[in-house]
């Protein structure tokens, strides 16, 4: 299936021009995740994504056939078939999803994904202007590698991960474009296979993973900043 794409601005961003960002992104077959942190306790409408059938990023579903993730997610998959694993914390299981459209963001890391079924699950409650606040603790979540030690696909975690971080600033910058929330390790840190995957403050989606140190900050594409093209592209 050939999948539309529509873009303000087409960046030609790729997972390698990222790299001096350390991104929270890996290229498909090597996607590493939350570094410490614990295994989460529920999907918090978390979606994993795979391009040619190879875990890539981690997403959010966010309306029956919308799901929410990163950027340089989807243009890093370009010419691949995008699926989605959603409902289930273990990776391989939960209904697959695929692919019909790509919107792109053309200010921002963040791309709107339409998918080919109305999904019936918990969908993400996106956050509004003033639900994360520098100071906040945040959760954070992604599926992958746990490790810094090997090679990340050596130590791939099949099962949803949380991290908590401390938010430092609302609207830093983020070297792969947009306004950011930026947080501080907290119990764990967000790696590689994280990128596209939710942050959550005060009960709501704040933040879409984009870029990380894989050790003490991570970036995290600021959503509540983002709102009006959501929902002109989904209606949420």
């Amino acid at each position: 299936m050939r999948i539309a794409r529509t873009a303000a601005v087409v960046s030609g961003i790729a997972f390698t021009a990222l790299a001096a960002a350390l991104p929270a992104a890996a290229a498909p077959g090597s996607a590493p995740a939350i570094i410490d942190g614990g295994n989460a306790d529920s999907t918090h409408a978390a979606a994993r994504m795979f391009a040619g059938g190879k875990e890539i990023c981690s997403a959010t579903i966010v309306a029956p056939d919308w799901i929410l993730t990163a950027r340089h997610c989807t243009q890093g998959a370009e010419g691949k078939q995008i699926t989605f694993h959603v409902g289930d914390l273990d990776q391989s299981k939960g209904t697959e999803v695929s692919a019909t459209s790509v919107h792109d963001s053309g200010n921002a890391d963040i791309s709107l994904v339409q998918i080919d079924q109305k999904v019936k699950t918990d969908y993400a409650p996106l956050g509004t202007e003033g639900d994360v606040k520098v100071g906040d603790q945040a959760e954070v979540y992604g599926w992958g590698a746990t490790c810094t030690d090997k090679p990340e696909r050596d130590c791939q975690s099949p099962v949803l991960k949380v991290a908590k971080v401390k938010v430092d600033s609302v609207d830093c910058a983020d070297g792969a474009a947009g306004v950011s929330v930026c947080a501080e390790r907290g119990d764990g840190i967000t790696a590689g296979g994280d990128s596209g995957g939710p942050m959550y403050a005060n009960g709501k989606q704040v933040g879409v993973a984009s870029t990380s140190d894989r050790s003490t900050t991570t970036a995290y594409i600021n959503v509540t900043q983002y709102r009006d093209w959501i929902k002109s592209v989904a209606g949420v």
